[in-house]
């Protein structure tokens, strides 16, 4: 798997992986790549560092991991605010997340607002059985004793 940086033509930036480098070319080729932002398949390669990993007593976060201090567009800032909306008004379940869902739709547990963790498959099928669920557009943070 390799990681581009991809910019659109009306300079919007972001990333995505692809099995190999001839993979990206064959889907750029063919307009297969489009930007999430706007949805233009304009997109080419944009300039990429090396991600370089500290020292193990480094003790600093890597910068692709660091949170941002502040959206640097009205989408990121859209999401930061729906995220804090979310964890501030919602129960973080975490991988228990499918099974409280179907609690709560049975009536077994009582009825609220949860955020947490399922697979792909997983959460299909909840929505195949009739429970409410939608994907969130970010990845909660665990949190951990």
């Amino acid at each position: 798997m390799i990681r581009y940086s991809l910019r659109c033509d009306a300079g919007h930036g972001f990333d995505s992986w692809f099995q190999n480098g001839t993979a990206f070319e064959s889907l750029h080729a063919a307009g297969h790549i489009a930007c999430p932002i706007c949805g233009a398949t304009a997109v080419a390669k944009d300039l990429m560092a090396p991600t370089v990993r500290p020292a193990r007593n480094a003790g600093a976060m890597p910068v692709n991991q660091r949170p941002l201090s502040e959206p640097g567009t009205a989408v990121e800032a859209a999401l930061a605010e729906l995220k804090r909306q979310i964890e501030e008004n919602s129960e973080y379940v975490g991988l228990n997340f499918v099974t409280e869902a179907r609690r709560i739709h049975s009536g077994e547990a009582p009825e609220r607002a949860i955020y947490g963790e399922a697979k792909p498959d997983e959460a299909k099928k909840l929505i195949e059985d009739g429970v409410p669920v939608a994907p969130l557009p970010f990845l909660p943070g665990r949190k951990v004793n």
